[in-house]
């Protein structure tokens, strides 16, 4: 069963922790550049998918498009699954650095390194 807009916007709240100029600047970093997986043109999925959710960030909630709406449940539901495994030295680990890429600071508010 899928989640409703509702819920989606809700997670999307509270796990896409970082500003649109946040994300932006940490995309132009060497650390955003060395994770993640090759969308097969050089840059990775997860700075794609950080690019993406700064314009989501940008649009009037009234606006998103279906295609907004699922990659936000998309980014939601990467946030909850690669938040949920914490290395033991998570500061300045890849695991930071992907989920930064994604929107969610793990050691800012709502961060999943805080506990």
């Amino acid at each position: 069963m899928s989640k409703s807009r509702d819920e989606i916007w809700d997670e999307w709240g509270d796990l896409v922790n970082m500003a649109p100029a946040e994300i932006e600047n940490w995309l132009e970093t060497d650390e955003s550049k060395s994770v993640g997986a090759d969308s097969g043109d050089g840059t990775s999925k997860g700075r794609k998918s950080g690019q993406r959710i700064v314009e989501i960030k940008r649009t009037n909630k009234d606006d998103l498009s279906d295609d907004d709406w699922d990659h936000m449940g998309k980014v939601v539901g990467y946030i909850k699954r690669h938040g949920a495994q914490v290395p033991d030295d998570p500061e300045g680990s890849d695991w930071a650095y992907s989920l930064k890429n994604w929107g969610h600071d793990p050691f800012g508010e709502n961060g999943v390194a805080k506990g």
